[in-house]
């Protein structure tokens, strides 16, 4: 949901200082030694194909926008190449930090390692987009290839212990108590990267604390790659005669997508969730709603080649070694130390206060679905792979709310006018496509807009957006940058980009998305905002608390059901006609339905991942695991996690959301109370005055304030859970 898994882990991992977008001033002459280079390799007609595809991975960016990602040239023939000279590089500017005589400063050694990194940062740009964006089999064998090497790389500046000692220095010395308080929080963000990744350790524990990064590195990219296989290869091919029930649009999207795999005149169930949730909400073929769900559910976890358990096993055992070095009890104590959580007890708590109503609603749901399906099929249970169908039924049933009908005024093109249209009203942007071909793209669905400032006209940034599902492309829906907003070497513009996994309408016709996939379009934007509205001078401020981060993009979900979105924006695709008042209302009243299965299968999966992360794993069995902690906590038969262990990416690819994946329901607390901020203001979710706290004190400052505080000065008090539960529907317990 943010940057790409490679750049994600070495975030997560205290690397983001080494990936910054300028060049340290004192160790100009290295980097200005690699840019000769390139010109010269460049200029050379004797160089070889790789030389030169690596020479332009290291070159600077050029262009207009103060230069863009070279995406039309570059090639994959020079990635590891020029992966190890952009590692080299930087490793020579942190040397010289390290060793620089004079007294370790804010600005000498703080300031400097900020600098660093502009090379090997650019690289990092074009790897995301290979991996996550475009990724081959080549690049998957370069990616296994080079984890190792890019993790011991990580090691070798957090284990500098000349480094960390002028950080220390800074951190715990007198001139840190005259620094701005963004400043000071730098600094100590700095510190601790370093300190909770090894670097107080003695000579033996911090060699085995690289050994294990370097091992991790690895399972990670294996975990990821094998969920990826599992998607491209399982492929449900239907002939027309199993199409019962489909919606023209699914078929169509069916039929595009076999097409695209060579099989002109049958249809395509692919095995993401963009393909797998309408089939499962609208086909009558049960026996091939049951297949479609198991394959599904079941990536990662097929028992062959592709199978994650033994993976899943050696990375927590890794894990839980790695921390108890640090003298910690368990893993999530460790990842929640510097969250707003601090504690694995308070985000168990807060989902244990949701739990017990959520799967009450569950028992809700089902019945009602029941007593659908017994009186129109005969079937005498519901069973996983007939919740969303037969939930669909209910729907109409108690709302007359036909989902198919609703999609029919979801436009991607008509959403994203009128996420722009939020955009201009909250943060005064404006968006203009840039069609000249002056800003190259990776893949010819990709399009950029520039962002200005409405009223003054500065150029704030260029938005990049990559939404179609295609092969090689990693499933679901993320934002990343290319380049932050800092001011340490002058201002820079901000590249974002969105990207998501749509299906395509078919040629000449719009793309048409369900209600789910235009809150996920417009919760990828708030991602995208943040970026764009960025204020602060640093580039690790640029970096976020991954409870506190999704708060943002959550509440700009909450836009595409104010009334100037529907009202405009919302637009039958054959018609023309916004959408009716009584279809408006039929989504209203239907607002919390199917709340229990859509919370209850989120919170099966925060509350594995936290109970894995707190368990010693030794001899522990994923599968198994699974199960018996599932059947203890009551979770109903008919739901799984919406991610299983075995394809829980956002655990187990990474390190970014391990022990985290609770933070989207605490950033959920924050993102009800802030709404009703909105709801109790005069000019509702267009306020004037609310807006301009949003922006200033939720969306500017990035991680240069404490999230607990920078709320409270938006909202003026610590945010209540009261406010998720009336969110939800779920009852709001007695305060006596």
């Amino acid at each position: 949901m943010n940057k790409s898994r490679l750049f994600t882990a070495m975030l997560m991992s205290g690397m983001l200082f080494a990936c910054n977008s300028e060049t340290s001033t004192s160790a100009a002459s290295v980097a200005t030694d690699t840019v000769e280079q390139v010109s010269t390799i460049n200029n050379a007609t004797e160089a070889t194909a790789e030389e030169k595809a690596k020479s332009l991975l290291l070159a600077a960016w050029t262009g207009p926008f103060q230069g863009v990602p070279a995406f039309d040239q570059v090639s994959i023939a020079g990635l590891k190449a020029a992966l190890e000279e952009g590692m080299a590089l930087n490793l020579a500017e942190i040397d010289v930090i390290a060793n620089n005589t004079d007294a370790p400063t804010f600005e000498n050694t703080i300031v400097e390692m900020e600098r660093s990194g502009s090379v090997l940062r650019r690289i990092y740009s074009y790897y995301g987009i290979w991996s996550a964006n475009r990724s081959t089999p080549e690049f998957r064998d370069i990616q296994r290839e080079m984890a190792p090497k890019l993790s011991a790389f990580n090691t070798k500046i957090n284990q500098n212990e000349a480094l960390f000692q002028r950080i220390s220095a800074v951190r715990n010395g007198e001139e840190f108590k005259t620094l701005r308080s963004d400043q000071q929080r730098l600094a100590t963000l700095v510190y601790d990267g370093f300190a909770r990744n090894g670097a107080t350790l003695n000579g033996e524990d911090k060699k085995r604390y690289g050994e294990i990064n370097n091992r991790l590195a690895q399972l990670h990219t294996k975990f990821s790659s094998n969920v990826l296989a599992d998607e491209e290869n399982y492929v449900l091919y239907l002939t027309k005669e199993q199409l019962g029930g489909l919606p023209e649009s699914v078929v169509q999207v069916a039929a595009s997508a076999a097409t695209a795999r060579d099989k002109d005149g049958q249809y395509a169930i692919t095995n993401t969730r963009s393909s797998m949730d309408p089939f499962l909400t609208y086909s009558t073929e049960r026996e091939l709603r049951q297949k479609v769900w198991e394959t599904y559910y079941n990536r990662g976890d097929n028992g062959d080649e592709f199978d994650n358990n033994e993976l899943i096993k050696e990375i927590l055992t890794l894990r839980h070694e790695r921390v108890g070095l640090l003298g910690y009890d368990n893993y999530a104590s460790w990842r929640l130390e510097d969250r707003m959580a601090k504690k694995p007890e308070n985000a168990i708590k807060l989902m244990e206060a949701v739990w017990p109503a959520a799967i009450a609603r569950v028992d809700e749901e089902v019945a009602d679905m029941l007593a659908i399906g017994q009186k129109e099929d005969g079937i005498k249970a519901v069973k996983p792979w007939d919740y969303r169908y037969y939930a669909e039924k209910v729907r109409k049933a108690k709302y007359d709310l036909d989902s198919n009908e609703v999609k029919e005024y979801l436009q991607l093109n008509k959403l994203r006018e009128a996420m722009f249209y939020v955009a201009g009203r909250l943060f005064n942007f404006s968006f203009a496509e840039v069609t000249d071909g002056s800003v190259p793209v990776f893949h010819e669905d990709v399009r950029v807009w520039e962002v200005t400032d409405k009223t003054s006209g500065d150029h704030i940034g260029l938005w990049y957006l990559d939404p179609f599902a295609r092969q090689g492309k990693r499933s679901g829906a993320w934002a990343t940058t290319y380049r932050s907003h800092t001011t340490i070497n002058g201002k820079t513009n901000v590249l974002s980009s969105n990207n998501s996994n749509f299906s395509k309408g078919p040629e000449g016709q719009p793309s048409l998305i369900s209600w789910d996939d235009a809150e996920t379009y417009f919760h990828e934007f708030g991602h995208a905002l943040h970026f764009l509205a960025s204020n602060v001078d640093y580039p690790t401020l640029n970096g976020g608390v991954r409870d506190y981060t999704e708060f943002q993009s959550q509440l700009l979900e909450r836009w595409l059901t104010t009334d100037e979105v529907i009202d405009n924006y919302l637009i039958h695709y054959k018609t023309g006609k916004p959408m009716p008042a009584d279809l408006v209302q039929k989504i209203k009243n239907a607002a919390t339905f199917n709340e229990g299965f859509k919370t209850t299968e989120y919170l099966a999966s925060a509350i594995i991942d936290m109970k894995l992360h707190t368990v010693n794993p030794k001899g522990l069995d994923p599968d198994a695991f699974e199960r018996d902690e599932l059947n203890k906590l009551g979770l109903p038969s008919q739901i799984v996690m919406r991610h299983r262990t075995p394809h829980f990416g956002h655990v187990f690819s990474g390190e970014g959301y391990s022990a985290a994946y609770y933070g989207y329901m605490w950033a959920e607390v924050l993102t009800s109370d802030a709404s009703e901020a909105f709801e109790e203001a005069e000019g509702g979710y267009y306020d004037k005055n609310v807006a301009a706290k949003l922006v200033k004190h939720l969306f500017s400052v990035r991680n240069a304030v404490d999230p607990a505080e920078a709320y409270r000065a938006f909202r003026g008090r610590d945010a209540v859970v009261d406010a998720l539960m009336r969110d939800r529907g779920f009852p709001v317990k007695s305060q006596e």
